[in-house]
C-alpha cells in the first residue's frame, strides 16, 4: 500500500513518542527531563539495568547507546509488536484518530481474505475443543492426563481433539455457513485428486492450535493417537495464513515473558514448550515441524539477544544443534548470539521436568554452552590429532567455519577462543612457558619459538597505533565542525571501535539526534575535557575540513577518505597481530594465510574502494611489499646452515 505524501509526517506530528515508548519502559526519574522532552529508560530491546535508552520527544526519535537501536514511533511499534510497517502505521493511526488512506484494492482484498481464513481457523479450534469432551476422546484425555496436563492447562493451551472421521470438521464448518473453498484454503481440509468432496486433514489426533505473534489463529498441529500412524506429529500445510518457516509456537506469550526478563528457550515440540511454560519457564517457543530456519532465527533474536537452544542429548539432538550453529554463523551480530542447553541422553524438557522437577531444568539452562564450544566439539570430539597432517586438517576446517562469520569483531573473538582451545588440546602452552637453562657450561636444546630478532622486525612492530587515534580525532572533529553530516555518516560512526581517550564519549553525544546547531554546546556541557583535548590536537587544527567550516563538500570527501583509511589500517593490523602471535609458537600453514591476509589488507589500504578516497601513502606501499617478500621467502621456516 502506498501512503499519500505527508501522511507519515502528519502521523508523527500527532503521535507522542514518549507515550508510545512509555507503554514498554519505566522512565528514569533522575536522568529524565520530561519538560524538555528528554527521557531515559532501560532499553526494551536488550536486557540491561542502566538507562541507556534515550527518547527525544520533541524530535520524535529514540536511540539506545547500548545496542544502538534507533528510530521513530513507527519503527518502535514495528519492532516491539513484531508487526509489519503498514500494521504499525495502522496501530498508530488508530490511536491518533487518523483515518487510514484508501487501500490498494489488491492488497485490501488479500488482507480481507486472511481475516476470513483466520475466522475459519477460530471456528475449527472451538469445534476441536468440544470434541475433546466427547466419549470418542477418552483415550486422548487419558494420554493428556498421563502427560501431566491439568484441565486448566488444557484450557490455557486450547488443546482439542480431531475424531477419526473423514468429514467431521468439514460438515461442522459447512453447517456454520462457511464455504468449502475457505475451508480448503485454510488448510483444515484437503480436496482429493479425483475431485470428490473435501476431507479432514486431521483425524484421530490431539490438536494444538498455532497462533502468530499477535494472537491470530493461523494453523494447528496434531499428535497421532495411533502408534502406527505415518507421522507422529502433523502440522497444517503452507497457506496464505501460515508459513511454518516464519512462525514459532507460543510466539506472542514468549515475547511478552522475555520482555520481562526471562530467557528465551527454544525447544523441539509442542509438549516440550507446554511443559516448560507450566513449570515457570514462560518464554519458550518451538519451530513448527521443520529444522530452525533463518527467518525463525531472526525472529528469536527479535525476542531475545541470546536464545537458549534446548535439545535432547542424543545424536539426533546434537546434530540438530550443530545445524543451528551452521545456520547462525553468517548471521551473527554484535550482541546477538546463541547458547545450547544439552539435556541428559534420552530426556526431553518434558521428561526432565516430570522426573526431576523444574530445578533440574534450570541447572541445564544455567550450564548452557556458547556456540563456539559446540563448534569445537564437533571437530575434535572422539578424534585423534597425533600427526601434523591431522592437526593441519583441523585448522583448515576451523578456518573455513570462521570465514563464514561476516562480523569482523565476532570473527576475531571466535578466532581467539579457537586458538585458546587449540593450545589446550595440543599442549603448546607448556612449550611456550619453558625457558632454556644453563647446566655445567652447556645449554639445553633451544625452544622452537620465534627468535628475538624476528619479534623485533618490521612485521612484529606493526603500524603505530597513534596514527589510528589521530584519524579518529580528525573524523570526530570534522563531524563537530560540520554537524549536518552526522546523519549521512551515522552508520559508519556507530561501527568504529574508538580507542582514543574520550573519543567514545564524544561519539555517543554526536549520535544522540540533537539539533545540529547545538552540537558543540552539548559537548561543551557534557564532555568539556574530552572536547578541549580533541580540538587542541595540532593534527586536528590543520585538518582541511576543520579549518574550512563552510565547505561541506570538502568535509564529506575527507570523512569518506579518513574512514576508509582507518578501516584498512585496522584490518591490516589485526592480521599482523594474529601472525605475530603465531610466531610465538610452532608455525603452521595458518601463518602463511594470515601473512597473505595482512598483505592483502595493505593492498586495500593503498587502493581504497571509494572513488573519491586519496592514495594512502608510500609508507603503506613499502609495508605491503615487505610483507609479500616475507611470504615469498617463507621466514617462518628454520633455515639450514
Amino acid at each position: 500500500m502506498n501512503l499519500p505524501a505527508g501522511f507519515l509526517d502528519d502521523l508523527r506530528t500527532r503521535t507522542s513518542l514518549s507515550q508510545v515508548v512509555g507503554r514498554k519502559v519505566t522512565w528514569d526519574a533522575r536522568k529524565s527531563n520530561p519538560g524538555k522532552g528528554d527521557l531515559w529508560a532501560p532499553c526494551p530491546f536488550h536486557q540491561e539495568k542502566s538507562p541507556s535508552f534515550h527518547v527525544d520527544d520533541r524530535k520524535g526519535f529514540y536511540y539506545c547507546f547500548g545496542c544502538h537501536a534507533k528510530g521513530d514511533a513507527v519503527t518502535f511499534v514495528k519492532e516491539t509488536e513484531n508487526v509489519s510497517f503498514m500494521e504499525a502505521v495502522e496501530i498508530l493511526a488508530r490511536e491518533a484518530g487518523m483515518p487510514m488512506p484508501a487501500r490498494d484494492p489488491i492488497a485490501a482484498q488479500k488482507a480481507d481474505r486472511r481475516t476470513e481464513l483466520s475466522k475459519v481457523m477460530e471456528e475449527a479450534f472451538k469445534w476441536f475443543r468440544l470434541q475433546l469432551k466427547t466419549s470418542a476422546a477418552a483415550d486422548a484425555r487419558a494420554y493428556i492426563a498421563r502427560r501431566g496436563l491439568s484441565p486448566a492447562a488444557q484450557d490455557r493451551w486450547e488443546v482439542g481433539f480431531a475424531p477419526d472421521q473423514r468429514q467431521g470438521l468439514f460438515q461442522a464448518l459447512i453447517q456454520k455457513g462457511i464455504t468449502p473453498d475457505l475451508i480448503v484454503e485454510s488448510g483444515l481440509c484437503a480436496k482429493p485428486d479425483d475431485g470428490g468432496a473435501p476431507y479432514d486433514r486431521f483425524r484421530g489426533r490431539i490438536i494444538f492450535p498455532i497462533r502468530d505473534g499477535r494472537g491470530r489463529a493461523i494453523s494447528l498441529g496434531g499428535r497421532a493417537m495411533d502408534p502406527n500412524a505415518r507421522a507422529k506429529y502433523l502440522n497444517g500445510p503452507e497457506t496464505t495464513l501460515f508459513d511454518k518457516g516464519r512462525n514459532l509456537f507460543n510466539h506472542g506469550p514468549a515475547r511478552e515473558a522475555a520482555g520481562k526478563g526471562q530467557p528465551l528457550i527454544v525447544a523441539e515440540g509442542y509438549m516440550d514448550v507446554i511443559a516448560l511454560v507450566e513449570a515457570g519457564f514462560k518464554s519458550a517457543v518451538a519451530p513448527l515441524g521443520t529444522a530452525v530456519t533463518e527467518d525463525q532465527l531472526k525472529l528469536m533474536w527479535r525476542i531475545h539477544d541470546e536464545p537458549i537452544i534446548a535439545l535432547d542429548g542424543d545424536k539426533a539432538g546434537i546434530a540438530a544443534a550443530l545445524r543451528v550453529v551452521d545456520l547462525a554463523l553468517p548471521l551473527l551480530e554484535s550482541g546477538k548470539g546463541l547458547r545450547f542447553a544439552i539435556l541428559p541422553t534420552g530426556l526431553d524438557p518434558d521428561d526432565l521436568i516430570k522426573a526431576q522437577g523444574a530445578s533440574a531444568m534450570q541447572k541445564v539452562l544455567d550450564d548452557a554452552q556458547p556456540m563456539v564450544t559446540l563448534l569445537w566439539r564437533r571437530e575434535t570430539e572422539g578424534r585423534s590429532f597425533d600427526s601434523p597432517e591431522r592437526k593441519a586438517a583441523l585448522d583448515k576446517t576451523l578456518r573455513a567455519a570462521l570465514t563464514r562469520i561476516t562480523d569482523p569483531s565476532i570473527r576475531s573473538h571466535y578466532g581467539e577462543e579457537i586458538k585458546r582451545l587449540r593450545l589446550d588440546l595440543f599442549g603448546t602452552r607448556a612449550r611456550q612457558n619453558w625457558q632454556p637453562q644453563q647446566r655445567k657450561g652447556r645449554f639445553t636444546e633451544a625452544p622452537q619459538n620465534a627468535l628475538a630478532a624476528t619479534k623485533g622486525s618490521l612485521l612484529a612492530t606493526a603500524p603505530d597505533r597513534i596514527d589510528e587515534v589521530l584519524r579518529e580525532a580528525v573524523i570526530l572533529a570534522t563531524l563537530i565542525t560540520h554537524p549536518t553530516l552526522i546523519p549521512r555518516f551515522e552508520s559508519a560512526l556507530e561501527r568504529i571501535d574508538l580507542t582514543g581517550d574520550g573519543h567514545a564519549a564524544i561519539r555517543d553525544i554526536l549520535l544522540s539526534h540533537m539539533d545540529p546547531t547545538t552540537v558543540e554546546d552539548r559537548l561543551r556541557r557534557a564532555a568539556p575535557a574530552a572536547l578541549d583535548a580533541l580540538m587542541s590536537r595540532p593534527h586536528v587544527l590543520i585538518a582541511p575540513p576543520v579549518r574550512n567550516r563552510a565547505d561541506a563538500d570538502l568535509a564529506t570527501l575527507c570523512l569518506a577518505e579518513e574512514l576508509a583509511k582507518l578501516d584498512a589500517r585496522r584490518g591490516a593490523r589485526r592480521e599482523i597481530d594474529d601472525a605475530i602471535e603465531d610466531l610465538t609458537g610452532i608455525a603452521d600453514e595458518g601463518l602463511t594465510w594470515r601473512l597473505s591476509q595482512a598483505s592483502a589488507a595493505r593492498h586495500r589500504a593503498d587502493h581504497p574502494p571509494r572513488a573519491d578516497a586519496a592514495e594512502l601513502g608510500e609508507d603503506r606501499a613499502a609495508m605491503s611489499n615487505h610483507l609479500q617478500s616475507l611470504i615469498n621467502s617463507k621466514v617462518w621456516e628454520k633455515k639450514k646452515h
